[in-house]
């Protein structure tokens, strides 16, 4: 727990950094995109704090080119 609440706390101090300065300048797209990728960093954080297992992103494509990579290798031959 004090591993999460050490995230949040640097997400505040991140947040009270940034986000007055891309509202002072009226960057609304930026704002946008740093809040979600702010949040997708937050919960993949949190998720490690927790010892949580996700899915490592080179698995879904090996999965996706093992079948083309078969094929192009039986051809091959």
């Amino acid at each position: 727990m004090l591993t999460i609440a050490g995230i949040l706390i640097a997400i505040a101090i991140i947040i009270a950094i940034d986000v007055p300065v891309l509202l002072r300048k009226k960057l609304h797209k930026e704002l946008w995109l740093f809040s979600f990728l702010l949040c997708l960093g937050t919960v993949l954080g949190i998720v490690q704090a927790l010892h949580i297992q996700i899915a490592n992103p080179m698995d879904w494509l090996i999965m996706v080119y093992k079948p083309v990579a078969d094929l192009i290798e039986t051809w091959l031959k």
